[in-house]
């Protein structure tokens, strides 16, 4: 039986890499965006709808026979407390109009600068950012509507996409010249989540929903890579090795000017807001998968080395 998912967000890191997973897995794939869709996700066969998401039941017109809704939506961070809440209503909104599924990415930042080293699916959220504190609000959102059915799958920091993550970003933005730098700590624990991992769980964390039907919200933690910085930094060298990049002066590794971006928020108010969470480098922490392995039978994560060589291959750099 083929199944239908209506991607919110396509065009992003995330959407991107669903709408090219579900289509590899045999789903008819509904693509929601504000422009044209990038040549891969044409020629999986994703089919574009544009709909405004502010009006949901045009948009479940639209996506007539869906019995799937992920909401991969993402406003930049200085927009989050004006559209994040609004635009997750807006999703929900058409998920019950279709009366399908509603799947929501959901990270660490709820679980505060004083989270435990191991975060499970039960553990109490303690939002210690404005930040933290919408997506805290987002998930029992989730929670409260008990009308409609809902998976959140947490994850760590994306990798494995060309553009908007940590790597393209900071990390290794100059990589071919030799250069990195790492936001943090060498020897703290983050959590990671690679993209096309984390995409083939979101596909298979839908199927079994659409297999057993549960009320209410249903929350999945994805392991991902959890990596110390000395680690991230040998995975990336080796990674730049392969790709025929070894720096004859060896590695130059600087750390992150996390005091003029607090400074310099007063005026750029991305710069504060990126600051806000820079304590996520200081605090180790790694997300438990067991049980979503368990359940969905998830293949072994990417080696870590492979997936940093995939991710370089994509940077524009």
């Amino acid at each position: 039986m083929s199944h239908t998912v209506l991607i919110l967000g396509v065009r992003g890191r995330l959407g991107h890499a669903l709408g090219l997973a579900f289509a590899q897995r045999g789903w008819r794939v509904l693509g929601h965006t504000r422009g044209p869709l990038p040549p891969d996700l044409l020629a999986a066969g994703v089919q574009p709808i544009t709909v405004p998401l502010e009006q949901p039941a045009a948009l479940a017109r639209a996506a007539l026979g869906a019995q799937v809704v992920v909401h991969a939506i993402n406003p930049p961070y200085t927009r989050w407390a004006t559209e994040a809440r609004p635009g997750l209503q807006h999703g929900m909104a058409v998920a019950e109009h279709l009366h399908a599924l509603l799947m929501f990415p959901g990270n660490v930042y709820a679980y505060g600068a004083q989270m435990p080293p191991l975060l499970r699916p039960d553990t109490p959220v303690q939002p210690s950012t404005r930040k933290g504190a919408i997506r805290a609000e987002m998930e029992r959102l989730l929670a409260q509507q008990a009308s409609l059915r809902s998976v959140l799958i947490c994850a760590g920091d994306f990798f494995g996409a060309p553009e908007g993550t940590w790597l393209d970003l900071a990390i290794a933005k100059h990589w071919r010249q030799g250069k990195l730098v790492y936001p943090g700590p060498l020897d703290k624990a983050h959590a990671w989540a690679y993209l096309p991992d984390l995409a083939q769980a979101f596909v298979a964390a839908a199927q079994h929903a659409l297999a057993r039907p549960h009320t209410g919200l249903q929350r999945w933690h994805f392991a991902g890579h959890t990596l110390t910085g000395q680690e991230c930094l040998g995975a990336l060298q080796q990674a730049a090795a392969t790709l025929g990049v070894t720096p004859a002066q060896g590695w130059k590794v600087g750390g992150m000017p996390w005091p003029l971006l607090r400074w310099g928020g007063l005026l750029v108010p991305m710069w504060r807001e990126v600051a806000e969470m820079a304590y996520l480098w200081d605090v180790p922490h790694a997300l438990d998968g067991q049980a979503m392995q368990e359940a969905l039978n998830l293949p072994p994560a990417t080696p870590v080395d492979e997936a940093m060589v995939a991710s370089l291959r994509l940077l524009k750099a």
